[in-house]
């Protein structure tokens, strides 16, 4: 618990002393990205999407948003089981066998080959 409350702080007073970023701002990761990024490059991508939902589980505490409300809880239950590493090896083999999609973003991916399946899964 301890840890993530100093990472909930750290990356509160990131956001706050880096200002707003606006949508156009933030890069967009692609398949192209993906596949010309180390394997260390891409675990640290998926650790800030990690990061993301423990920061957003910090800030809303013992009170989580309804799944209507944020995509952050299907996310976790639809990625129950996996790893970073899992989530990695996936999609190096989605973007492997599917060279033509590699505009496709990388967050979108993610949902669409590994989230609703673990849905449907885990249901």
């Amino acid at each position: 618990m301890h840890w993530r409350t100093v990472m909930f702080i750290v990356c509160t007073a990131f956001m706050v002393l880096s200002g707003s970023a606006r949508a156009d701002e933030v890069p967009l990761v692609t398949g192209e990205h993906w596949t010309k990024s180390s394997e260390e490059l891409k675990k640290a991508y998926l650790v800030g999407i990690a990061n993301v939902v423990h920061v957003e589980a910090a800030y809303h505490g013992a009170n989580p948003p309804a799944d209507t409300q944020s995509f952050l809880p299907r996310l976790v239950k639809g990625l129950k089981g996996q790893t970073l590493d899992s989530v990695r090896e996936g999609l190096n083999k989605w973007y492997a066998a599917h060279p033509d999609q590699l505009q496709r973003p990388v967050i979108e991916t993610i949902w669409f080959e590994l989230v609703v399946p673990g849905l449907q899964k885990n249901s």
